[in-house]
């Protein structure tokens, strides 16, 4: 049955009414949910464009506020060197409201046939910190991607992470580690250096450096990164997110703290599509839609400390909403290895609200 849902998914639309900057004209209806603003991470793949570039063909808006993101992070997609023409030339002129993680790397995401780490000194602490300074209103945190080869050359080694540290240390911010294939035994040399507040992304991915040991049980690490406060994020992507890891975790007791996509140009016609399609897989999975709505509104409002502003319906708050269509049926749902499941269930965003103003996708305005 379609349902309605808000703040506290109360099932009626006094939470809309309540807050003064979201039209009063919206009520709820028996076909639609309403929900709070869904946060969206987006990393562009590591590929020979640059990062301002590849959203000149995967535009935020149509890909992220018109699909019921209203607010994104950014996972990295520059660095000291290119993060002010990423803020002139795709944040500041669009109305997606973007958020970022500084690459430690000081290019940033420039090419493939350069990784990001070629030589170690693009692990610039110095050059991230003063960006990060003259930056704090959108810097969240220092982001490093540590696959061997193509993005991490083996004299680099586990430098960047390292790197990555001490620049969010000395800044006072969390980091972000993208951890498949790095240059160590396992993931527990990663975690190690991770603490409360910290992001491990992809972490449902199907390759070393995995959460699950040769056994398919949760490594003991995984279970104390936890414990200490460590954020587990899905950042689904075009390579990142298995089904049998994702099940073998869920039924060891590990779930996700956040839900993202890891949107970019080479996932958003399949498997990802868009935020909700990768809720509509945690809902397949058997997590509860209460569940799986805070952990891509209020739960990743909290991580980046503004809760009272974004994910919520709370008087005060930016008047951000999203109303929902809860559609019931059977639908085809792809991990990034190409394994099926059907779902019985699916999210589809019917109406977007920002700032307390409907969002038409057609003009690419709100009023």
């Amino acid at each position: 049955m379609p349902s309605v849902f808000s703040e506290n998914c109360s099932q009626n639309s006094a939470a809309l009414r309540a807050e003064s900057t979201v039209p009063r004209r919206l009520r709820s209806s028996d076909n639609s949910a309403i929900c709070r603003s869904l946060l969206l991470r987006i990393t562009p793949p590591t590929i020979p464009e640059g990062r301002s570039r590849l959203f000149g063909r995967l535009k935020p808006d149509p890909t992220c506020l018109a699909k019921g993101a209203t607010t994104v992070v950014d996972a990295g997609s520059t660095g000291a060197d290119t993060f002010v023409g990423f803020r002139k030339y795709v944040i500041n002129v669009s109305q997606t409201r973007i958020l970022a993680q500084l690459n430690i790397s000081s290019q940033g995401m420039l090419t493939s046939e350069i990784g990001e780490f070629e030589i170690p000194e693009y692990a610039n602490v110095s050059k991230a910190c003063q960006i990060i300074e003259q930056h704090r209103d959108l810097i969240l945190g220092v982001k490093v991607r540590l696959t061997r080869n193509s993005i991490v050359s083996q004299r680099s080694g586990m430098l960047p992470l390292h790197r990555a540290r001490e620049a969010a240390d000395a800044a006072g911010l969390p980091i972000m580690v993208h951890p498949q294939d790095a240059w160590c035994d396992s993931i527990d040399d990663i975690l190690k250096v991770m603490g409360k507040g910290d992001i491990l992304t992809h972490c449902f991915h199907g390759r070393e450096c995995g959460i699950l040991d040769q056994c398919g049980w949760v490594r003991p690490s995984v279970h104390q990164a936890v414990e200490r406060g460590v954020i587990f994020d899905v950042g689904h992507g075009a390579g990142s997110f298995s089904w049998e890891v994702v099940e073998s975790a869920i039924s060891q007791g590990v779930e996700p703290q956040t839900i993202s996509s890891d949107l970019h140009v080479y996932n958003v016609e399949g498997p990802v599509y868009d935020l909700a399609t990768v809720v509509t897989k945690f809902l397949h999975l058997g997590m509860s839609i209460d569940t799986a709505v805070a952990k891509v509104t209020s739960v990743p409002a909290q991580v980046i400390s503004m809760p009272d502003k974004i994910g919520t319906l709370r008087v005060g708050a930016w008047g951000d909403a999203v109303i929902f269509e809860h559609r019931s049926g059977q639908y085809r749902l792809v991990d990034s290895q190409g394994q099926v499941r059907t779902g019985r269930q699916k999210l589809i965003p019917i109406t977007v609200i920002k700032n307390g103003q409907v969002y038409h996708q057609h003009v690419g305005s709100v009023d």
